[in-house]
């Protein structure tokens, strides 16, 4: 019985880290091993038409901008919908000049993007479009990205997740560096890991796109810090798991300045931890119900935290392992082994995912200072573990 209570947190942290060792491994192989063609039929070839759904909160610095870049990829026939939410400033009228359709919502009780996504879809349904694409008002796009995105899905029947790149600000420094490259991690390698695998992967809040046959059906409407997390779960337990495409590529910045990068972190980070909370175990309740492998993928996907948090509970959990197993007196080999196993997995994991896909972003001696910047984390994941209930909150860019 002793020796079951010593090894129980080794082995709840096993899952977390397996699952992302399995996904670093996989993603080491070429994303053409998952039973897709890289060379998706042009939009043009499927006659369907597509419409960019952009959710935007008082975004008047960039929006224009955006809407340009935007425009350049549309064909006739095809809409751009800006929905301008709570704004209060002038980005509904700025979007329209620069050659948008957009709306307005107002609604104070109502906050947060799933509230926004859900507007704009029924503003789409008067006259829907085949395929419908999620790209945040800062977010950027290459040439030919929207119509590839908008190919995946309506070839598939799926929902389709782009490649989403958040790129450090100017002389970044060894925190922020440490800090894109875990973001390429969960947005690029684990991703594309669920994919060699032949798994779906979850949603990223941009750079999506939905079949309107899929998104017409989906509970939108959501105040939820992670409302990407939720429509992801939400499209595999109706039947259309999203599923990853790499060669597509939507990007971001950091902000520039360190109060509003800790606040959109923490926004992040609270959501994640929050979905973890509430869809892990109904996930693996409906697997054992439903008998479907893909939600299962969903649960072990889900319960991967930020690589901060994990590394944190690694150490620890290993410290009072260590602890517990001393003071009990068992001293046996086998059991140390058993219990530093999650902490050597997660250094194999994070030393192939930086060897593989991160060494152009962060250098080794970036890397070694990764302990100091999960500890200077500390503070933020206390808070919002003791904080009471989410509240959306815009981040400055500047």
């Amino acid at each position: 019985m002793i020796t079951f209570l010593i090894l129980l947190l080794p082995m709840l942290l096993a899952v977390p880290v397996g699952t992302l060792l399995v996904q670093v491994l996989a993603a080491g192989r070429s994303f053409r091993t998952a039973g897709a063609s890289t060379q998706e039929p042009s939009l043009g070839q499927l006659a369907m038409r597509m419409a960019v759904l952009v959710p935007a909160h008082d975004e008047a610095d960039l929006i224009a901008s955006t809407v340009t870049e935007l425009r350049r990829e549309l064909a006739p026939g095809d809409r751009l919908l800006v929905v301008a939410d709570n704004c209060s400033d002038d980005t509904a009228s700025l979007a329209a000049a620069a050659g948008a359709e957009a709306i307005e919502r107002r609604d104070l009780a109502r906050r947060g993007k799933g509230y926004a996504l859900d507007f704009g879809v029924r503003h789409l349904s008067m006259d829907p479009p085949d395929v419908v694409l999620v790209v945040d008002a800062d977010c950027s796009v290459s040439r030919g990205s929207l119509l590839a995105l908008a190919a995946a899905a309506g070839a598939c029947g799926r929902p389709a997740q782009s490649a989403y790149m958040m790129h450090p600000p100017r002389d970044p420094s060894p925190k922020e560096r440490i800090a894109a490259f875990a973001w390429r991690v969960k947005t690029w390698v684990r991703p594309m890991g669920m994919r060699a695998l032949g798994l779906p992967c979850g949603l990223s809040g941009t750079g999506m796109a939905f079949p309107w046959a899929v998104v017409s059906r989906l509970p939108l409407a959501s105040s939820a810090l992670a409302e990407d997390v939720e429509l992801g779960i939400a499209a595999t337990r109706a039947g259309f798991p999203p599923f990853f495409a790499p060669w597509v590529e939507v990007s971001s910045a950091f902000p520039e300045t360190r109060e509003a990068s800790k606040t959109q972190r923490r926004r992040w980070e609270q959501g994640s931890l929050a979905a973890i909370g509430r869809y892990c175990l109904p996930l693996l309740a409906d697997t054992i119900r439903r008998g479907r492998p893909e939600l299962l993928a969903m649960a072990l996907d889900l319960a991967v935290p930020p690589l901060a948090l994990l590394s944190m509970l690694v150490a620890g959990g290993t410290l009072v392992a260590v602890s517990a197993n001393y003071f009990a007196g068992t001293g046996s080999p086998l059991m140390y082994l058993a219990i530093v196993a999650p902490g050597a997995a997660l250094a194999v994991a994070v030393g192939i995912a930086w060897f593989r896909f991160g060494r152009e972003c962060l250098s080794i001696w970036d890397l070694a200072y990764a302990p100091w910047y999960a500890a200077s984390k500390i503070g933020m994941y206390l808070s919002v573990v003791l904080s009471r209930r989410p509240e959306w909150i815009k981040t400055k860019r500047r």
